[in-house]
C-alpha cells in the first residue's frame, strides 16, 4: 500500500486554506500511485496558535470532517489529518482517518500530552489503542510524544497494528527521534511507522521536519528533509510477515516479568 507523508505545516490559523494545502497534496499522491495520505499534528489549524484552538476546534464530524471527505472521494483515497476535536466540554489533539469513500474509520485522542502548551489547551485521551482496516492493512493512530513510551507501541504491536500512523510536532532539539528512536520502535515491535512531522518556525517552536516511513527491519522506506516535501513509500505485508517469521522479540517475550511496568 503506497503510502504518502504530507511534511508540511499548512497555513496556521486557517483551516480554509489548509484545507486547500490537503486537496492539492492529495491530488499529487493520488497521481503517484498513493492509497494513503498522512498530514502532520493539527495539520487543519495550525499548532501554535494559542488560545485559537479552542476557536478552531470541531467535532470529529463537523464541517472540516465533511470537506476532508469530500477530497478523499474526489481523489480516490485515505486520509488521515491531525485536528483539535472538541468534544462535550474537552478539546483534544486528535487525529482522524477517513477512507476513500468518505467513511469515518477511526479517530484518536492523543494520551501523552507535551509541555505546558498542550497541558493548557486539551485533554488527554484514555484509549491507548485504536485501529481500523485498510487494504487488508491494520492501522493504527497515534501522535506525536505517544511513541516515544514503548509500552504504547508494544500495545500496537500485541494488538496486530501493522502500520502504525504517527502524525507530529517534533521540534528542535529533539530530531533524534525522527532519526533513530522512530527507526528502532518499528523494529523492535515489527510494524512500519508513518511518522509525519511539521517544518518551519511557528511562535516559540521551530519544527525540525525529517519525517520518514519506517519498516520493521529498522530502515527508512522514506526520509524527507527540512524543507515542506511529499515523500512516498510502499507498505508491504508480504514483506512484514517475512520479516515477523523472522524477528523473535514478540514471540520471546516474558510478560510474567513486566507487572513492575504497570
Amino acid at each position: 500500500m503506497r503510502t504518502a507523508l504530507l511534511q508540511s505545516s499548512g497555513r496556521p490559523g486557517s483551516t480554509a486554506e489548509n484545507l486547500k494545502v490537503l486537496d492539492e497534496a492529495a491530488g499529487r499522491a493520488a497521481a503517484a500511485g498513493a492509497a494513503l495520505l498522512v498530514t502532520s499534528e493539527l495539520f487543519l489549524t495550525g499548532y501554535a496558535i494559542g488560545d485559537d484552538i479552542g476557536v478552531l476546534a470541531e467535532p470529529a464530524d463537523g464541517d472540516a470532517a465533511d470537506a476532508v471527505a469530500e477530497i478523499t472521494g474526489r481523489h480516490g483515497l485515505a486520509i488521515a489529518y491531525g485536528y483539535p476535536e472538541r468534544a462535550g466540554e474537552g478539546v483534544y489533539n486528535s487525529v482522524q482517518l477517513i477512507s476513500a469513500d468518505g467513511t469515518r474509520l477511526a479517530g484518536y485522542r492523543k494520551t501523552h500530552l507535551f509541555g505546558c502548551f498542550e497541558r493548557g489547551h486539551f485533554t488527554p485521551g484514555e484509549q491507548p489503542v485504536v485501529q481500523a482496516e485498510l487494504n487488508g492493512v491494520t492501522v493504527g493512530l497515534m501522535i506525536c510524544y505517544d511513541v516515544e513510551f514503548p509500552e504504547n507501541v508494544r500495545a500496537h504491536a500485541l494488538a496486530g497494528t501493522d502500520l502504525l500512523l504517527v502524525p507530529t510536532a517534533q521540534m528542535h532539539p529533539f530530531q533524534f527521534v525522527a532519526e533513530s528512536v522512530v527507526p528502532v520502535r518499528a523494529f523492535e515491535n515489527q510494524l512500519y511507522v508513518a511518522y509525519v512531522n511539521r517544518v518551519g518556525h511557528e511562535g516559540e517552536f521551530e519544527f525540525v521536519g525529517l519525517s520518514t516511513l519506517a519498516g520493521p527491519d529498522g530502515i527508512a522506506r522514506a526520509r524527507a528533509g527540512h524543507a515542506e516535501e511529499l515523500v512516498l513509500a510502499d507498505v508491504d505485508p508480504a514483506f512484514l510477515a517475512a520479516s515477523r517469521e523472522a524477528n523473535p522479540y514478540l514471540r520471546d517475550r516474558r510478560p510474567g516479568l513486566y507487572g513492575a511496568l504497570a
